[in-house]
């Protein structure tokens, strides 16, 4: 059977291998949730009110507007709580949601729903809350060619959820991961003794062959330095808009010119209006409030 999110990851390692990776991470942060959540006792609460055969069925709703993404994930959940329950949504992922909208049912053990009632709220409340931000950047940049990039200011462990959830809200990728791109910023400049420097050392190590190179600058006399290396991608520091303005001119298309630092979504707007054509922005993973949604049950 194949991922469902094999579509969605295209690196310099293989595609397989991190469709495989990916999977692993869901069932690792499944399963230390669950640990976490049940102890050596499990839920104690749901085995003293819930009899051990009752059947029930629930059904996760939408409290706020919003795009869902991690059904496939709160699957997982239930499935290790429970083989024997039923997890069927009744929408998919990057799918828009308005409060009272249904999600999914939930049917079976009634001790089994409940215990995994949680944590998979949780991995859907989180993941949707990404989507749900990045849906509303991208809105933001229409009508210009600026592409809303994620970064690697994610949850430690939780990157490649939280990076497919920005797929599900309509952005795309940066980087995965410090192997499958070279991106030279600030301190690694600082290091090599300047830019210049530092693209031939990356160009001389074997570890870094025919991996992309994206070059960080910070004013307009470094942009005019890149532009002689023959990178990749610049990236454009905490600049004005101003500055971006005078950059995309000075590169005239030449390069593909990336703007960083500080991209709010009052701001993000007149950054794409510069012409720049990717905007990188860690808020999408580091600071999106989780989507409000709960679980009813049916009577």
């Amino acid at each position: 059977m194949r991922s469902p999110f094999s579509v969605l990851f295209s690196v310099r390692d293989t595609l397989r291998r991190v469709i495989v990776t990916l999977d692993e991470t869901i069932h690792t942060l499944v399963r230390l949730a669950l640990d976490e959540d049940l102890g050596e006792r499990g839920d104690i609460t749901s085995k003293a009110t819930i009899a051990a055969d009752a059947q029930i069925r629930g059904k996760i709703v939408a409290k706020a507007s919003g795009v869902i993404a991690g059904l496939a994930v709160a699957k997982v959940v239930y499935q290790s709580v429970d083989p024997d329950v039923v997890f069927e949504p009744q929408i998919e992922d990057g799918g828009n949601v308005i409060p009272g909208t249904l999600i999914s049912t939930v049917s079976g053990r009634g001790r089994s729903i409940l215990t995994g009632e949680r944590v998979a709220l949780n991995f859907l409340q989180r993941l949707s809350g990404i989507a749900t931000l990045t849906v509303q950047y991208v809105h933001a940049v229409a009508g210009t060619k600026a592409v809303i990039l994620d970064t690697r200011k994610t949850t430690p462990g939780w990157r490649l959820l939280e990076k497919y959830a920005v797929r599900m809200g309509g952005g795309q990728n940066h980087r995965i991961g410090l192997y499958d791109m070279v991106m030279i910023k600030d301190n690694h400049i600082d290091a090599a003794g300047g830019i210049t420097a530092a693209v031939e050392q990356v160009r001389a190590n074997p570890d870094a062959k025919g991996l992309p190179i994206i070059l960080e600058v910070e004013n307009l006399t470094q942009l005019n330095e890149a532009l002689t290396l023959g990178v990749d991608r610049i990236l454009l520091d905490n600049m004005n808009e101003a500055t971006m303005r005078e950059a995309v001119a000075i590169t005239g298309g030449r390069v593909p010119l990336e703007a960083s630092g500080n991209m709010t979504l009052e701001r993000v707007a007149a950054v794409a209006a510069t012409g720049i054509d990717f905007i990188s922005v860690g808020a999408l993973t580091h600071s999106a409030p989780a989507l409000d949604l709960s679980m009813r049950l049916e009577k």
